[in-house]
C-alpha cells in the first residue's frame, strides 16, 4: 500500500476491510471489502443477488457479518459482527422498500425514528409538526400534502418521503454515512434531479454517500467513485472517472451485452385492444388502439396521467368515464373481467401488489391460471411443478427452485416470475407498469427478451416507464403524456431517448 493510499483509508468515513455473509447454503458476502471518503459519492453496483443489499443491511445493523469482519467508521472500530450498537447516530439509510407504514402520514413518518414534539401533558405540537415536515420535504423538492396517507402518494412521492427520514438528525459537522439503497428505482426524472440536488448538499458538507443503483447514467451523473460486486465478491473499485458505460456494464454482468434484439414490424397485426374517451382523475379523454404483436410506450412526469393508465385499462382504479375492448369485447372496470377478457397487467410495486412474498416461487407463478392444472377437480402438484419449471427455465429465473419463498428473491428475479405468471395466462394484451424498476442490467436484458418474443407471438403490450431509453429501446411507438393528455406520439425515426426527453420538458 502506498503512502498515499495509507492516507486516504485513514481519512476515510467508513472503511470496510473485509467482511462476509452466509446464509444456509448461500454465501452472500465473501470478504467484500469498500472505502467510502468523505465529501464523495460512492456508487456500490452488481446484478440483483450480488451482495449490495446485504451489505448495507449489515451496515445498518439489520444483518450481522460473520465472524471476522473488520471495519471502521470515522477512524473509530465498528463492530460488525456484534450488532447495531451506537451507529445510528452516524449512519443514515433510506432502504430499498422504503420502510414506510403505508396508512400514516408523511409527518408520522418522519416522526417515527424523532418521536414528535409535545406541548402541556405531551400533546402533539400537530401545527409545528405539519410546518417542520413541509419545509424538510421542501428541501428535496417535495410539494404533496404531508397531511395524505403515505400510501395515497404515488411510488416517486413516497419515495421522497423516505429520503426525507433519511435525512433527518444530521449534524452541521456534516460528518457521517449516508446510505440510499436504490433511492431513485420509482422515481420520475425531475425527482431525480431534486434528489441529487440534496445528495450533493450533504455531500459538500463532508459526509460519505453510499449510492446504490441498477440505472448507469446516474452512477455517472452523482457518483465519484464505484465498487462492483459479483456473486458476493469485490471484482472491481476506483474512480468513475476512468469508466465508461461500456466497461462498467461489463464488470457489472462479468461479459460484454450483446445488443438487445428489438422486434421491428414493416406491418402491424389486427387491432387487439380499443380505448375510447378514456377518463382518470389525472387522465383525460384517451383514446387508443393497440395491435397484435405492437409494443406501446407511455411516457409521463409525475401527474401526467401516466402513473394511474395501468390500473385503468385494468380495472384496478375507477374510471370516470371511458370504453374498454379487447377483439371487440367490451372490459368491465373489474381486474377479474379484466383478467377473463385477456389483459394482463405487471405492477410497478411487486411487493405490494404483484406478489404474495411468504409463499412459494411456484404458488406466485401458478396462482393466475390454475385450472389446467387440476386433475379431477384437485390442483396436480406433479403438474405445477413441471409447468412452474419450464417458466423459470423460460425467464432465466435464478436459482431455479421453486419451493423457495418469493421474498427471498433478488429484485430482478422476483420481477422475472411475475412477468412469467402473468406469460403464462397468454394474454392478448399485457400492460406492464415499471416493468425494470430496480432490476439489474443483465436481468433487464432478459425481461426486455421476453417482451420482444411475446410481441413476435401477437400478442399487443403497453409500457408504462419513466426511462426514456427504456422506452426508445423496445416499443414501436411511445404516447407521451401532460397534464391528463397525450401531446405527442413518436415512432420510426423520430422516436429516440432524447425525443421523449424534449417532449417531457416541453
Amino acid at each position: 500500500m502506498t503512502n498515499e493510499s495509507a492516507l486516504m483509508i485513514d481519512a476515510a468515513v467508513l472503511n470496510v476491510e473485509t467482511v462476509s455473509k452466509t446464509f444456509p447454503g448461500q454465501v452472500a458476502l465473501d470478504h467484500a471489502s469498500i472505502v467510502v471518503k468523505p465529501g464523495r459519492v460512492h456508487a456500490l453496483v452488481g446484478q440483483n443477488g450480488s451482495g449490495k443489499s446485504t451489505l448495507i443491511k449489515i451496515l445498518a445493523g439489520y444483518h450481522r457479518a460473520d465472524d471476522g469482519a473488520k471495519a471502521t467508521l470515522l477512524g473509530e472500530d465498528l463492530d460488525l459482527v456484534g450488532g447495531a450498537g451506537g451507529r445510528a447516530e452516524r449512519i443514515h439509510v433510506m432502504h430499498q422498500d422504503l420502510g414506510l407504514v403505508n396508512s400514516l402520514n408523511s409527518v408520522e413518518n418522519l416522526a417515527l425514528g424523532r418521536g414528535f414534539r409535545t406541548g402541556f401533558l405531551g400533546r402533539v405540537r400537530w401545527k409545528e409538526e405539519i410546518a417542520r415536515a413541509t419545509a424538510h420535504l421542501a428541501t428535496i423538492g417535495a410539494t404533496f400534502d404531508v397531511r395524505m396517507p403515505v400510501g395515497m402518494l404515488t411510488p416517486s412521492e413516497r419515495a421522497l418521503v423516505a429520503l426525507a427520514r433519511a435525512l433527518e438528525g444530521w449534524d452541521d459537522d456534516g460528518g457521517g454515512l449516508l446510505i440510499l439503497d436504490e433511492p431513485t428505482a420509482a422515481m420520475a426524472r425531475l425527482d431525480v434531479l431534486h434528489l441529487f440536488e440534496a445528495v450533493r448538499k450533504i455531500r459538500d458538507r463532508g459526509a460519505g454517500v453510499v449510492f446504490v443503483s441498477h440505472r448507469i447514467d446516474e452512477v455517472f451523473e452523482i457518483a465519484d467513485d464505484y465498487t462492483v460486486l459479483r456473486d458476493g465478491k469485490v471484482v472491481a473499485s476506483g474512480a468513475v472517472a476512468d469508466l465508461t458505460h461500456e466497461s462498467l456494464i461489463e464488470l457489472i454482468v462479468g461479459r460484454a451485452l450483446d445488443e438487445i434484439g428489438l422486434h421491428e414490424h414493416e406491418h402491424a397485426g389486427q387491432p387487439v385492444m380499443e380505448v375510447r374517451n378514456l377518463w382518470g382523475d389525472r387522465l383525460e379523454a384517451l383514446n387508443l388502439t393497440v395491435h397484435a404483436g405492437e409494443i406501446v410506450g407511455f411516457a409521463g412526469l409525475v401527474g401526467s396521467g401516466r402513473d394511474e393508465l395501468p390500473n385503468l385499462l385494468f380495472g384496478a382504479r375507477h374510471r370516470a368515464a371511458g370504453t374498454i375492448s379487447i377483439k371487440g369485447n367490451p372490459v368491465p372496470a373489474d381486474p377479474h373481467e379484466a383478467m377473463c377478457a385477456g389483459m394482463a397487467l405487471v405492477p410497478a410495486e411487486r411487493k405490494r401488489y404483484g406478489s404474495i412474498g411468504h409463499q412459494t416461487i411456484r404458488e406466485n407463478i401458478s396462482l393466475a391460471r390454475l385450472r389446467p392444472l387440476m386433475l379431477r377437480g384437485r390442483l396436480s402438484r406433479r403438474l405445477e411443478r413441471s409447468e412452474v419449471a419450464q417458466w423459470a427455465d423460460r425467464v432465466e429465473l435464478r436459482p431455479a427452485e421453486p419451493e423457495r419463498l418469493f421474498d427471498t428473491l433478488s429484485g430482478g428475479n422476483q420481477q422475472k416470475a411475475v412477468i412469467a405468471r402473468w406469460l403464462r395466462t397468454t394474454p392478448s394484451i399485457l400492460v406492464l407498469d415499471e416493468p425494470t424498476q430496480g432490476v439489474d442490467v443483465g436481468a433487464k436484458s432478459t425481461i426486455y427478451g421476453l417482451l420482444s418474443r411475446a410481441a413476435a407471438e401477437g400478442m399487443g403490450l403497453v409500457v408504462c416507464s419513466s426511462e426514456a431509453e427504456e422506452l426508445a429501446a423496445i416499443c414501436d411507438r411511445v404516447i407521451v403524456l401532460a397534464n391528463g393528455r397525450p401531446i405527442a406520439e413518436l415512432h420510426g425515426s423520430a422516436l429516440s431517448a432524447e425525443s421523449i426527453v424534449q417532449q417531457l420538458l416541453r
